[in-house]
């Protein structure tokens, strides 16, 4: 029997229906496992008492050790064998630049459909889903859980988040590295708006902590081709000097390093083995997912070929 969808916002049941059984499929073997649903060593809550970590806001009360508080006067909640595959956490840049819009949705939106779709993806399967907000800070923070009534929380930090003016996206991806205590998967949703040295440097951050790491450039298609006509004044997102000019002048410019710096952060993700995929805005979202998950599946027997190799 399946589990009735839980009433949100962003999740759309016709999009759900469209992409059927598609699975999230680790690249790696993550912590020793094969990917689908079946009993793993990870842990999570269930019945049989693994190990304790340390308390994170977010994590049920009634899981906390009161004996170990007792003896050290600190928080720890108790981890149970669960069926689970893998954590998955997902990355969402809600910075104002990712409000721009040349249609109807901004990046922003597109990008909050994106997450809370691929969230309940990764429930569907049985592994573990967790969600971070953040522009310059970490705006908010949900540690992975394998229950779908997650998917009500994420739809309302999703709801409820506002936009601030500015990002520091390689600063949040090492600080977001270090709250993940073991190999997971790691998706990147944004518009990646910043040097590109810095954000593969923190990509490579959460790369080299053993995570397998996924990039979503989400970028409005306005941005990718530059059809602009006539005189227009073009307003920072993000604190910038504001820009007059007639974009006919400089579009071919613009395009060139447009295309060079999809180019640089393309390449730079290959060669750390890391998914990295551009999106166009205007793409309906389940022709989007699923060439995602299809790129996810070849470079899985690619890398399985490699291997024997």
């Amino acid at each position: 029997m399946s589990e009735q969808l839980p009433q949100t916002f962003y999740l759309e049941p016709e999009l759900l229906q469209k992409l059927g059984d598609l699975e999230l499929v680790a690249r790696e073997v993550v912590e020793g496992l094969r990917a689908g649903s079946h009993r793993s060593p990870l842990k999570g809550f269930s019945t049989e008492f693994a190990h304790h970590r340390q308390y994170v806001p977010g994590d049920a009360i009634r899981h906390i050790d009161w004996r170990v508080f007792a003896r050290t006067d600190r928080y720890y909640t108790k981890l149970y064998e669960a069926e689970t595959n893998f954590d998955c956490y997902i990355l969402l840049d809600v910075s104002s630049s990712m409000t721009y819009s040349s249609g109807k949705v901004s990046k922003l939106e597109y990008a909050k459909f994106l997450a809370a779709t691929l969230a309940y993806l990764v429930l569907k399967q049985r592994d573990s889903v967790g969600l971070s907000l953040f522009d310059s800070e970490l705006r908010a923070y949900l540690p992975p859980r394998s229950a779908m009534s997650i998917i009500l929380q994420i739809d309302k930090l999703l709801r409820d988040i506002r936009p601030t003016p500015k990002s520091a996206i390689a600063k949040q991806l090492y600080d977001i590295g270090l709250m993940i205590k073991r190999r997971s998967v790691v998706i990147l949703i944004s518009d990646l708006l910043a040097e590109t040295d810095d954000i593969l440097a923190g990509l490579a951050h959460l790369k080299f902590a053993g995570h397998n790491v996924n990039v979503l450039h989400t970028l409005d298609p306005y941005e990718l081709e530059f059809p602009f006509k006539g005189t227009w004044r073009f307003e920072g997102l993000e604190q910038e000097e504001p820009l007059t000019t007639q974009p006919e002048r400089i579009r071919n410019d613009y395009i060139a390093n447009m295309n060079a710096y999809l180019e640089r952060l393309r390449t730079g993700c290959a060669a750390s083995m890391m998914d990295y995929m551009t999106i166009d805005t205007s793409r309906p979202l389940d022709a989007v997912l699923s060439e995602f998950f299809f790129n996810r599946e070849s470079n899985l027997a690619g890398a399985s070929v490699g291997a024997r190799l």
